[in-house]
């Protein structure tokens, strides 16, 4: 049986979730998902012939492939191991894709656990944005064996533009933590900087121009570029909440292989400040946090 015959089962049909699963209907391929009341709306979903199952071990008795796209460790976890989860329904050489991004020692304990009850496992975190996936254009960071990789491809091609093989399992979710460190690392930075910035008097415009002009062009930069002009978070679909998870599953497993993280440290500490704050219904966002800092030491 080719991958194109096979069933699809999808656990999470979030922002993320629900682009991925249109995307493969649309590819032909016989999709159930998960019902749950964190779901995006599934109507489009269902009349495109997707069906929705009630219980994991529904899903996972039926379906020859399933992706899950839930938010983190923990959750995968529980989708795994929790009474009646996907560990006790494996059927023999059946794949679980794990889209999230999660902490690869768990990653590794969750394959090696699937592989024993007959089942085989692929780490295949993804970038980018809710947008890009309702296009079909996600880019993908997989960890497999090759024989795998090759297997599952034109799957991913459904929903992915761009496709990395990063190596075997845990490969995928420890490169998605090192982008993201950078990313959010990056990010954390220019909000900073353009907090300081408006502090000091400088026009927005001033600032965007010398930054892309010099050493801070870029796509997190580009992304940012209409909150610094104009307090446009339009282009915001990441919380604070979930970057905070990310840079402490990145510092978590720099910390596990005994490497130096003083860096990741320091951004994880303005990040859980600033989900603090956000909590609190002071600010809404990362740079907003710096600017209120800024004006509570000139006081």
């Amino acid at each position: 049986m080719s991958i194109q015959d096979k069933k699809i089962g999808l656990i999470g049909v979030g922002l993320m979730g629900h682009g991925i699963a249109l995307n493969i209907l649309k590819k032909g391929y016989a999709l159930r998902f998960l019902s749950h009341a964190g779901n995006q709306p599934a109507d489009d979903l269902l009349s495109l012939g997707a069906q929705s199952s009630q219980t994991i071990a529904e899903l996972g008795q039926w379906a020859d492939v399933v992706i899950l796209c839930v938010t983190g460790s923990p959750q995968v976890e529980d989708v795994l191991y929790q009474q009646g989860g996907l560990l006790k329904s494996i059927k023999n050489n059946q794949v679980i894709i794990d889209c999230s991004t999660a902490i690869p020692s768990s990653t590794a304990r969750i394959a090696q656990d699937v592989q024993a009850n007959g089942g085989r496992f692929m780490d295949a975190p993804m970038t980018r944005t809710p947008k890009e996936a309702a296009e079909g254009r996600l880019n993908l960071i997989v960890g497999s064996t090759p024989e795998l990789f090759a297997e599952c491809e034109p799957l991913l091609r459904t929903y992915a533009e761009n496709i990395t093989h990063a190596g075997p399992v845990g490969s995928g979710h420890r490169m998605k933590l090192i982008h993201n460190f950078v990313s959010l690392g990056f990010a954390a930075v220019l909000s900073e900087a353009a907090a300081c910035s408006e502090s000091a008097g400088i026009a927005p415009e001033v600032l965007l121009q010398i930054l892309a002009k010099g050493g801070g062009d870029g796509v997190v930069f580009n992304r940012l570029k209409p909150y610094i002009e104009s307090r446009d978070n339009s282009g915001f679909y990441f919380s604070l909440s979930n970057a905070l998870k990310d840079i402490t599953y990145y510092d978590t497993m720099a910390a596990e292989a005994h490497v130096q993280h003083g860096m990741a440290t320091a951004v994880k500490n303005a990040y859980t400040l600033g989900a603090q704050v956000n909590a609190e219904a002071k600010v809404p966002d990362l740079m907003g946090m710096f600017v209120d800092m800024n004006n509570a030491a000139k006081q």
